[in-house]
């Protein structure tokens, strides 16, 4: 991972911390729950933790939030490690399953029960739902609140043995009914769900919920800063409420930062689900998608992510982040990095009649013109090339200055050529173009002085190579996802152009030998990213113009 550390709110914390206890190691984990793929969201927390913990020298854990069997599955949890190694964020304290502590929740369950801090609740979820009150109006307590604590105890322990079905009954942590935070209005902290767990089996039919076995986790494992996303701001008072009830002598801190939003993007994973489940894109790594799998297989870096993310902020305040500057940082990586190629979307043929039907030569393009140490390719030429069609123009605008009629366009690295003719066949649709090339002005000004204004790229016909070109645009066309009207969802705001596909495409030869992964800058037209998924298609990653302005 890049070196991105700076100061921030949460190292300001931090710093007090180690002021008031030199000897604290710093200690931070990343808490997914593998019921989906992480986002673009997942790197900002995962890089507030990673970096915490290597700027004061401490340890980062992963931690699978596996407490929810009913939406988890091993494809999830092993594409999250991945992601987290592609990023750079390899966990330095370990690898850790909430389900590790499943006995630990359980048996300190029970001693908050023989503490009188717990009880065994009937009422069903509507029934709770109604008890817990408003935000102007306390709560109601259960019938069942003042259980005795030996009733208490054979009931959850019953409930662990599987006799009654899911809903049945839950845990509840006894606090304060007339709470002004509803989260601490006696909440459910163990549920029944009679489901095979992805790790566990069918060893458990109860669950802990996870504002209970979090912090749980937390302690056991060490962390000394649990940093999260602010809409957990309003859960801390349970979290220290558990802390501080189960007995532990230390105590790790719980603290929020904003969530990344981006314009055109939505990051639930419920509906990035649906997506899938759906058919409507192509997985979860469709290239429109804002999951890190789909990122990589855009041609996104981990540098690119994380500059994006250090430049959006760590702060407390909820801020939109406009989708340019995201793409600004990946176009800027690239304009430094990724080598030249010559690709035509369109192609039509041109002949150059002065050209011997069976010469040949090379050209030498530089692979990146500012970098000369990024070396040369040869480019063949030959009488038959192709173009661009958006490079002509049989009746062309004010000021176009690429080929037309009777006008001259010099080729990239190459000669000058003359439009002579316009071949078209029975449709009316352009064939071929005929042209000369003046065969004195290679990589030369014209003997006689004229100004060429117009250059175009090109391929030579007899080796250019076919492939797909995926063009990639916003999945959404809502700017701010919180905008979405009441009778509206996001399906109705789905991008019809978000993807563009060019099927026989034109690509020089070397671009042949791409692997997945490999990014290029097409020359005049954009970068892009050799598919992964799909052989000879390159992905866009992003255009050439840069809309987000510079500092």
């Amino acid at each position: 991972m890049e070196e991105i550390i700076s100061s921030n709110f949460i190292h300001d914390i931090i710093d007090a911390d180690l002021q008031a206890d030199p000897s604290l190691k710093i200690h931070t984990r990343f808490p997914p729950e593998p019921n989906g793929y992480l986002h673009i969201g997942s790197a900002k927390a995962i890089m507030i933790n990673v970096e915490t913990a290597r700027k004061y020298g401490g340890l980062f854990n992963l931690r699978y939030d596996d407490t929810n069997p009913a939406k988890e599955d091993m494809e999830y949890v092993e594409s999250i490690y991945e992601d987290l190694c592609w990023l750079g964020a390899t966990p330095t304290g370990g690898v850790f399953y909430g389900s590790d502590y499943f006995d630990k929740c359980y048996e300190f369950a029970v001693e908050l029960i023989k503490k009188g801090k717990a009880y065994v609740c009937d009422l069903n979820a509507e029934e709770l739902r109604r008890t817990r009150g408003t935000l102007t109006e306390k709560g109601t307590e259960s019938p069942y609140r003042n259980r005795s604590v030996e009733e208490n105890l054979d009931l959850f322990a019953r409930m662990k043995a599987g006799e009654f079905p899911d809903g049945a009954k839950t845990l509840r942590a006894k606090i304060d009914m007339a709470s002004p935070n509803m989260n601490m209005r006696d909440p459910a902290i163990y549920r029944i769900v009679h489901t095979s767990h992805h790790r566990q089996g069918d060893k458990w039919c109860i669950y802990p919920l996870y504002d209970y076995a979090h912090p749980i986790q937390d302690a056991l494992e060490g962390i000394t800063h649990s940093l999260c996303s602010l809409e957990f701001e309003n859960h801390r008072p349970l979290y220290e409420w558990v802390i501080d009830n189960i007995g532990f002598e230390k105590k790790p801190k719980q603290r929020e930062f904003a969530r990344l939003n981006i314009t055109n993007t939505v990051m639930s994973k419920r509906y990035l689900r649906s997506l899938v489940e759906n058919n409507m894109v192509d997985g979860w790594d469709d290239p429109r998608l804002p999951t890190i799998c789909a990122l990589r297989r855009r041609g996104y870096t981990p540098s690119s992510i994380f500059r994006f993310v250090k430049e959006a902020g760590v702060s407390k305040a909820d801020s939109l982040v406009d989708i340019s500057m995201l793409e600004h940082c990946i176009r800027d990586e690239l304009g430094e990095t990724a080598p030249r190629r010559v690709a035509i979307q369109h192609p039509i043929l041109l002949e150059i009649t002065n050209y011997d039907a069976d010469r040949e030569e090379t050209f030498e393009l530089p692979n990146h013109p500012q970098k000369p140490e990024m070396g040369t390719r040869s480019m063949p030429f030959t009488r038959e090339i192709y173009i661009d069609a958006a490079d002509f123009a049989e009746v062309p605008p004010p000021k176009f200055f690429r080929l037309k009629p009777d006008g001259e366009v010099r080729l990239m690295g190459a000669y000058i050529i003359r439009c002579n003719e316009i071949v078209k066949d029975a449709e009316g649709n352009v064939e071929r173009i005929l042209c000369t090339a003046d065969l004195e002005t290679r990589n030369n000004v014209p003997a006689d002085g004229r100004k060429i204004k117009g250059t175009i790229h090109w391929l030579s016909a007899k080796y250019a190579k076919e492939a797909t070109m995926m063009l990639y645009d916003n999945l959404l066309t809502i700017e701010n996802p919180a905008d979405l009207p009441e009778d509206k969802t996001y399906n109705d705001y789905l991008n019809p152009d978000s993807l563009v596909k060019i099927e026989h495409a034109k690509i020089e030869p070397a671009l042949a030998e791409a692997k997945a992964g490999d990014k290029f800058q097409f020359v005049r037209d954009g970068y892009y990213c050799c598919d992964s998924k799909h052989e000879g298609t390159f992905n866009r990653v992003v255009g050439l113009k840069d809309s987000f302005p510079k500092k």
